[in-house]
């Protein structure tokens, strides 16, 4: 099994990049949030995990172990694959996704598309008591950066990012842009006041509002 890469970001993608480990480009698929923590040029691990499938061997890429660990750990409840899971984690940051479980919160995990009623309440059944307890830590945007890590920078438009990871979780391109219609003040606040846009936490402010809609 690949546990991580480590190297030079050659490319990136709405849905993934290519890391440059000992001359090899590696294409990894990664969330939203983990691709807006990558900057072509600059080097970056990624904790991995490789998804081997009769036709094919599929990398996929976290911003760090724990994630890894969940995504691997939401494949053993019963249908449950890959995309699903990583479905799960590009809505949900790690302790979100323990608290959701723990709390039985079936309406949180019911905004990851392809999860209803009953899938929901599933995997709460099967997975209860294998995620652990859930911090009591109330930040959900995840881990923080490592030290000398350079902040969240989108690696392409913000609009671009963003609807590429709506339309990939199910959603219309009608529905993506009217999301995209609705927050654009709220990137335009973010740029302003920090010269960056956080196209993670955009995601999971879409996705609430389509939920609501």
């Amino acid at each position: 099994m690949i546990a991580s890469v480590n190297g030079r970001v050659a490319a990136v993608s709405p849905d993934g990049a290519v890391v440059e480990v000992g001359g090899v480009g590696l294409a990894v698929q990664c969330t939203p949030g983990t691709i807006a923590r990558l900057t072509v040029g600059e080097q970056a691990r990624l904790a991995t995990s490789l998804v081997v499938r009769e036709d094919s061997l599929t990398l996929y890429g976290f911003a760090d172990d724990d994630e890894r660990q969940l995504f691997e750990l939401l494949q053993t409840a019963n249908g449950v694959g890959p995309r699903l899971a990583q479905a799960v984690l590009a809505i949900h940051p790690p302790r979100e996704v323990r608290r959701a479980v723990s709390m039985a919160d079936v309406k949180a995990l019911m905004q990851v598309p392809g999860i209803g009623r009953k899938g929901a309440e599933r995997l709460i059944l099967e997975l209860r008591d294998r995620l652990g307890t859930t911090t009591t830590d109330t930040q959900l945007d995840g881990p923080p950066l490592p030290a000398g890590a350079a902040p969240l920078t989108p690696v392409a438009p913000w609009r671009d990012q963003l609807a590429s990871a709506l339309v990939g979780l199910g959603w219309s391109s009608r529905e993506a842009d009217t999301a995209l219609t609705a927050l654009a003040p709220v990137a335009d606040e973010q740029q302003a006041a920090t010269g960056r846009v956080d196209v993670a936490a955009l995601l999971r402010q879409a996705l609430q509002l389509l939920g609501r809609a």
